[in-house]
């Protein structure tokens, strides 16, 4: 944690970048699994590297995964389970996801039109709730920021989940997202990165100034 807030890093396919996540206090490490991502890496790979992660929470990032594939991913030892899934998912497939790895393990990302806001059923679902920038062709990681004020009308109205803010965040932009959305809790990926997947130390270090620097009383 720092100045008050949370951070994960995400989209992680080395045991080099792990250890940059972890050197510069990142809170949770973010594997993606979802085949179509360009940071994905497979199961075999996460297990292959697993016991040489540094000791942070670790999240497996996928894109509605068949309960196989979640029971799977529980069994390789991740602590939580971040999914992302289109808005018509019905009630059923949130709770079984929820069953499967329990509420207070679960993230889902609901793929959420600007003009929508995340449902009851989402939110009974998963203690946290990510929202991350909508892009049409696909679910997150299109490195473009979000509706920040959306995240702040969310964030109060319901204190009783965890809200994790994402969507092209980094050390330019961090200080006026956490002023506007007033999130405790940030997800980075693109804006530490010097390519898909590839983490930057420089930027990595720039954000962690910037979370520093920002003004406190967020939240």
């Amino acid at each position: 944690m720092i100045n008050g807030i949370r951070f994960k890093v995400c989209g992680l396919t080395s045991i080099v970048d792990a250890e940059l996540a972890d050197r510069w206090g990142a809170d949770y490490l973010g594997f993606i699994l979802y085949p179509k991502s360009p940071r994905c890496v497979s199961l075999e790979q996460y297990r292959a590297m697993a016991s040489r992660l540094p000791d942070r929470r670790r999240i497996a990032v996928s894109v509605e995964p068949t309960a196989a594939e979640l029971t799977a991913m529980r069994d390789a030892g991740f602590d939580y389970f971040q999914i992302h899934f289109r808005p018509e998912t019905e009630g059923a497939q949130l709770a079984e996801w929820s069953r499967l790895v329990g509420a207070e393990h679960l993230w889902l990302a609901p793929k959420l039109p600007p003009a929508a806001d995340v449902l009851p059923a989402v939110r009974a679902a998963a203690k946290f709730i990510v929202m991350d920038t909508f892009h049409a062709a696909g679910f997150g990681g299109s490195g473009e920021a979000g509706d920040w004020g959306k995240f702040a009308r969310h964030q109060a109205a319901h204190p009783e989940n965890f809200w994790v803010l994402a969507g092209g965040l980094k050390a330019g932009n961090i200080g006026a997202a956490l002023a506007q959305s007033r999130a405790r809790f940030v997800d980075v990926s693109s804006g530490v990165e010097s390519a898909p997947g590839v983490k930057d130390a420089a930027k990595l270090k720039s954000l962690v100034a910037a979370l520093r620097g920002a003004e406190a009383g967020h939240g």
